[in-house]
């Protein structure tokens, strides 16, 4: 099962406020990485009018969720934010991997 189906959407402000709030995020060149712990695996990718137009924040967050989608198995359940930066398109697929695993890494997120 993807956790990209409806049910594992984050989508309303109260929980994106919380997890904003929450203890556990880590910036890389290319995105912010925000964690917060539950029991069902939950995730959003956010890419503000900074990034570009809506072209560009939709070119974005696409890059940001097929990444998630080749680390999908290996993270533990929670809830996840992903905001893209600016500089996601000077990154390329290998370099924005390094990122995943950096950040992931860092915030004890591999299984």
């Amino acid at each position: 099962m993807s956790c990209l189906s409806k049910k594992h959407r984050i989508n309303n402000s109260r929980d994106f406020n919380k997890i904003y709030k929450s203890d556990k995020k880590w910036h890389t060149h290319s995105f912010v990485a925000f964690f917060s712990p539950n029991k069902n695996l939950k995730v959003a990718f956010v890419a503000s009018k900074k990034v570009g137009g809506a072209v560009q924040r939709n070119r974005s967050k696409r890059r940001l969720r097929g990444m998630f989608v080749s680390f999908e198995n290996r993270v533990i359940s929670g809830n996840y934010v992903f905001v893209a930066k600016q500089k996601i398109f000077e990154r390329n697929a290998q370099k924005l991997e390094k990122d995943f695993i950096f950040a992931l890494r860092n915030l004890n997120l591999l299984k």
